[in-house]
């Protein structure tokens, strides 16, 4: 994003206004639709607002009043009666399977968020949302320090606007959405890397296994990257291992058994969640056969890159373009389909692409296209909310929502992450063939 733009007031106001357009579509119409179709199957008598982290603050509670493992499936039905109003039947085909909304986080959560568990949930909710509205916009400076990338006023105005209007961040703060602390610790993390201040992010890093699969995969390079070089980085394995070894050994004695009980909740995910990113995009038929293998081969890849970006120093160009790349390949290979929130791992992707577009649409025609496509599928949200909102005013309710307008702002969400893997895929292959001329090499230099 140029900062000698002669227009950024105007676009601020623009950005102000479909920022508006978005939040209000999003709590206004599209959360009201959903509750009513949760209540017509009987599953409206729980928590909508603050949902993925009722878990948390439940298990949390009886954890510390009766001891209660967080994987019990008496637990799971504790959860779903809080959220749904009643436990699920299997007998019942309008519900999801029984053992939806089991305790799938490793039982450090637990630990971490335990003192949330003795306030009252309707209180935690509201404290929630205003902790990751906050984390979630102290993140763009962070990756912007990162990325050795600078902003403007009007510009970090710009990209905060956009990113708190978009579906993924306004979702994952109406849920709760512990993902949200995971891209801020990420955030972190690197930002404290580009300052050298290696032992503080091996210790930020630790802390974002709470959700591991949004970050095993940079972490896995960032400990390779660690080691290849141990006399000059070894701080950041270290911390890395010694906060990670704290909160496993903490979670053990008040939990002998909880990494075995994790681990066969995690072998049960895939029966009721939806699958890889990659595999949803292909659809029901090609996807169950196709989209596994194809979810091999990007890590496969993923592992070489690791391997050939080892040495590479952390303030140089690479380093960053194989962390980004490395996000949005997790993106589409590990978490599922429906996982929107968890699409801020794309945030330094998008931010590095933003910066250098005209040197991206200049390299080649095709790197040009797919910049075009992967802009259009990112601000889709904000070109069609207001039209869809005026059509909700010519169109009676029943006409409005079963035409299916009121889900066109959805139609390009998973679109997003394949754009960015694809984007930095190829400016991260022109850079290790050294096949670009110097403008194309621009867009990972900082």
């Amino acid at each position: 994003m140029p900062e000698n733009s002669r227009h950024q007031g105007w676009v601020v106001v623009v950005a102000l206004l479909l920022a508006a357009a978005m939040t209000y579509y999003h709590l206004g119409v599209f959360l009201p639709h959903s509750r009513e179709q949760g209540a017509a199957k009987g599953l409206g008598g729980g928590y909508s607002f603050g949902n993925d982290f009722y878990p948390v603050w439940l298990t949390s509670r009886e954890a510390l009043r009766r001891h209660v493992s967080p994987y019990a499936p008496g637990m799971t039905r504790e959860i779903q009666t809080g959220l749904f109003g009643r436990p699920l039947d299997r007998r019942n085909p309008q519900d999801p399977p029984s053992n939806y909304r089991v305790f799938a986080y490793p039982a450090y959560v637990d630990l971490l968020f335990w003192p949330l568990s003795l306030v009252p949930f309707p209180v935690v909710r509201i404290v929630l949302v205003l902790l990751l509205a906050g984390l979630t916009s102290l993140s763009i400076p962070l990756w912007l320090r990162a990325l050795c990338l600078q902003a403007s006023s009007p510009g970090m105005a710009i990209v905060l606007l956009f990113t708190m209007s978009s579906y993924a961040v306004l979702e994952g703060l109406f849920a709760g959405q512990v993902g949200l602390i995971v891209g801020f610790l990420l955030a972190a993390s690197f930002a404290a890397l580009a300052e050298g201040k290696f032992f503080l992010s091996g210790s930020l890093l630790a802390f974002t296994l709470m959700k591991p699969q949004i970050s095993v995969v940079v972490t896995a390079y960032l400990l390779v990257w660690s080691v290849s070089k141990w006399r000059e980085r070894r701080r950041f394995a270290q911390a890395f291992f010694a906060w990670s070894a704290a909160l496993i050994g903490l979670s053990l004695l008040v939990w002998p058994t909880w990494i075995r009980d994790w681990l066969r909740v995690l072998s049960g995910y895939g029966g009721y969640s939806p699958p890889a990113l990659i595999t949803y995009s292909l659809g029901p038929r090609l996807g169950p056969r196709v989209g596994p293998s194809l979810v091999v081969v990007l890590l496969v890849a993923a592992l070489l890159l690791i391997w050939r970006m080892r040495k590479v120093a952390v303030d140089g160009p690479e380093f960053m373009a194989t962390a980004s790349l490395l996000l949005a390949l997790t993106s589409i290979t590990l978490l599922p389909g429906q996982a929107v929130y968890d699409h801020v791992v794309l945030l330094p992707g998008i931010l590095l692409t933003a910066w250098k577009w005209r040197q991206v649409a200049a390299s080649s025609m095709a790197f040009g296209v797919v910049l075009a496509a992967g802009a259009l599928a990112l601000f889709w949200q904000w070109i069609v909310v207001a039209p869809m909102l005026a059509c909700r005013w010519l169109l009676t309710p029943p006409q409005f929502f079963a035409s299916g307008l009121y889900l066109l702002p959805f139609h390009a969400a998973a679109s997003v992450p394949l754009a960015v893997a694809a984007l930095m895929g190829y400016a991260m292959r022109a850079t290790m063939r050294a096949e670009i001329a110097p403008a194309n090499k621009s867009l990972i230099r900082s």
